[in-house]
């Protein structure tokens, strides 16, 4: 299969940047939209890395769609799924995203059988209520024989969490909020709570849930965190390295692996 794509991730960046100044990746007065960027653009290039073999991408719990649209900008087929309706959001309609809106716990996605040739799921795992294995069944049953799933997650082991619970301080969302007053959404009779981390992963956790879902060439490694910043802002960054330099205490986990 030939590659869509031969940039290498610091390329990669590069072409970021240059459609985000252009104004041609994203409108940046949209604050919400240049924050992710700077949060997540570094994972993003490693993603889109690990795919430029894959033509035919799925983004399932695509969210804001800025990993959609940056494959489609460097030459990929490209399609979403959420449980929210985003299809009106300014990245989908800026560069036509296809876009359905699916519950991945409870529908199958709208896609034959072995049509895909890569699926991502970025930060949206955690927001599952119930069993991870069967979204992630369906996540195999759309990808070719030799497709590419990419899942990232919260490590629920990083320094953060262990920090909290030192303090005494849970390390999941608000208890008064999300826990005691938070009313599920109720979607073919079973209860959904989508807007809190019901479960965030150690390593083996993930290693474990993509063997139970029959994947071979299983990867899980500790991701870096690295924000994307400029001039003296750069500073802030020396934090971060510092907690990235053991990787068991990075912020996320990244993994990959083949049908």
């Amino acid at each position: 299969m030939a590659a869509v794509h031969s940039l290498s991730k610091a390329d990669i960046m590069e072409f970021a940047l240059r459609k985000r100044n252009s104004g041609e990746f994203y409108d940046m007065s949209l604050d919400h939209l240049e924050d992710n960027f700077r949060g997540s653009i570094g994972r993003f290039c490693d993603i889109a890395m690990a795919l430029r073999e894959s033509p035919r991408v799925l983004d399932a719990g695509s969210g804001n769609g800025l990993l959609m649209a940056l494959l489609k900008m460097l030459g990929h087929e490209v399609h979403a799924v959420d449980i929210v309706d985003h299809s009106a959001d300014d990245l989908y309609r800026r560069h036509g995203i296809p876009f359905s809106i699916c519950n991945i716990e409870a529908d199958t996605f709208p896609f034959d059988m072995e049509s895909i040739d890569a699926v991502t799921c970025c930060q949206a795992l955690e927001h599952f209520t119930h069993s991870h294995l069967s979204p992630v069944l369906e996540m195999k049953r759309v990808l070719k024989t030799g497709g590419i799933l990419e899942i990232d997650v919260p490590n629920a082991v990083c320094f953060r969490n262990r920090s909290r619970m030192l303090r005494g301080k849970n390390i999941t969302f608000d208890y008064h909020q999300h826990y005691l007053y938070a009313k599920p959404v109720v979607y073919k009779g079973r209860e959904y709570y989508p807007e809190r981390h019901n479960r965030e992963f150690t390593k083996a956790e993930m290693e474990l849930l993509l063997r139970e879902a029959g994947f071979r060439d299983i990867e899980v490694r500790f991701l870096k965190s690295r924000r994307y910043r400029t001039g003296l802002d750069r500073i802030r960054s020396l934090g971060t390295a510092l907690r990235d330099a053991i990787p068991s205490l990075r912020k996320s986990l990244i993994a990959f692996a083949r049908k």
